[in-house]
């Protein structure tokens, strides 16, 4: 959300040029004058830093470019001393900087004077500060359940593509499942082809039933394990030799990361439940627990947008087209706004157009009608669907409503939708 007229105001302008142990800052009087000088990350910095601030006696504004989270210590510190802070986005500072230099160079003073300027202008993004606004906690959660869920994807990896192709490559078909957990339990027990025929086919029944899915009819499952082993094309080596020990240190770590999971996305339940937003937003289809946990942690509260087209741009959903003289471009997504927020509503729109009897479905089927087997096509609708997703959970929090699989003007003139007519509850 940036400003677009010019600041005139008799505050002190101040530019803070963030790195990760200095901070260039430049001031700005009302009459002109200029100070530049160094803040340096630490306690004492900060508070001679507050402290000139305080000696002007006048209103201060203070502007500095988002940089990784070395700029939040220090933004916290303003805001809670009462000075107004915003935010200078890194895209418009380049183009800013090329526009006034004519050239690209930079460096930490220019920075400082480009973001004096861009302030001065009124060039600037509302800042959130997430600790003062209350979400700091669900940023933490969501920040971990992505990195430890990124860490797992590439334990998964290594497991799929390097060890079972080498010590046990026909167990990977019974591999159906991201969360089964007893299929990583099992190939701790047995590791390798060897590890299993060592063993007479009821002993080795025997100790296995207990690993196995309480769903599963384990001793079919079990007699064509012990049968696959028999003819497997694994390299022969020992079970207990040092590599398969590395086989099972990275199924150890699988099993962990997996736990710890599923135990963050627990605390993330307790800590919203009851929260009428996170109710909200589990109404939407295709939004469980840690979907609905990711959208409140990147964007906050959503009523501090004044328009579902301000959200959209923040998602990232809103259009951008290249036009110059005859050549006119496609309209594309810009990609500008919070990828974590997109990648959410994305995956959202994924699941929702596989229930039934919801207006995401609608919406992708009407967008795919011509050609209902083009791949790109349906990426094209899949998009649609992920932004409008976005526009509906924006109304939902802004009109403190719940989702409703169809509204009455949205209806076949006299229909009522199929899971009412048979009367089946809806998996919608």
């Amino acid at each position: 959300m940036a400003g677009r007229e010019h600041v005139t105001t008799d505050a002190l302008l101040v530019a803070v040029d963030v790195a990760k142990d200095w901070n260039v800052v430049l001031v700005e009087a009302p009459d002109g004058a200029r100070r530049g000088f160094r803040v340096a990350n630490r306690r004492a910095d900060h508070d001679q830093f507050i402290a000139y601030l305080r000696s002007a006696g006048r209103p201060v504004r203070v502007a500095l470019e988002p940089t990784g989270d070395f700029h939040r210590s220090l933004a916290y510190r303003l805001l809670r001393e009462g000075f107004e802070v915003v935010g200078i986005s890194s895209v418009a500072q380049a183009r800013f900087r090329e526009a006034r230099y004519g050239t690209w160079d930079k460096n930490d003073p220019k920075d400082a004077q480009v973001i004096l300027a861009m302030l001065k202008q009124g060039l600037t993004q509302t800042y959130c500060d997430p600790l003062l606004e209350g979400h700091h906690d669900l940023q933490e959660l969501a920040g971990t359940y992505f990195q430890v869920t990124l860490a797992r994807t590439r334990v998964q990896h290594a497991l799929l593509l390097h060890y079972l192709p080498l010590y046990f490559p026909e167990i990977r078909k019974f591999w159906n499942a991201t969360r089964a957990e007893w299929f990583i339990a099992f190939l701790l027990r047995f590791p390798t082809p060897a590890s299993i025929r060592r063993h007479a086919q009821e002993a080795f029944i025997r100790d296995a039933f207990p690993l196995l899915s309480s769903k599963a009819d384990k001793r079919r499952q079990l007699e064509e394990i012990y049968e696959i082993a028999g003819s497997s094309i694994a390299l022969p080596v020992d079970p207990e030799a040092p590599c398969v020990n590395c086989f099972r240190l990275q199924l150890s770590r699988y099993l962990q990361l997996t736990r710890l999971r599923a135990e963050i996305d627990q605390t993330a339940q307790a800590l919203l439940a009851g929260r009428p937003d996170f109710e909200r937003l589990r109404s939407l289809p295709g939004i469980g627990p840690v979907l609905a946990l990711t959208i409140l942690a990147e964007a906050g509260d959503l009523r501090r947008f004044r328009h579902h087209r301000q959200f959209l741009k923040y998602c990232g959903f809103d259009l951008a087209k290249s036009q110059s003289g005859q050549r006119r471009g496609h309209e594309v997504l810009s990609k500008r706004g919070n990828r974590r927020l997109r990648m959410a509503f994305w995956m959202a729109g994924v699941v929702a157009v596989r229930q039934r009897e919801n207006t995401f479905r609608d919406k992708y089927e009407r967008y795919i009608r011509s050609n209902p087997n083009d791949p790109d096509l349906k990426r094209k609708a899949l998009t649609a669907v992920a932004a409008k997703m976005a526009r509906v959970a924006y109304a939902l929090i802004k009109t403190e409503a719940s989702y409703r699989r169809f509204r009455d003007e949205e209806l076949p003139s006299g229909s009522i939708p199929l899971a009412r007519a048979v009367e089946a509850k809806s998996t919608s």
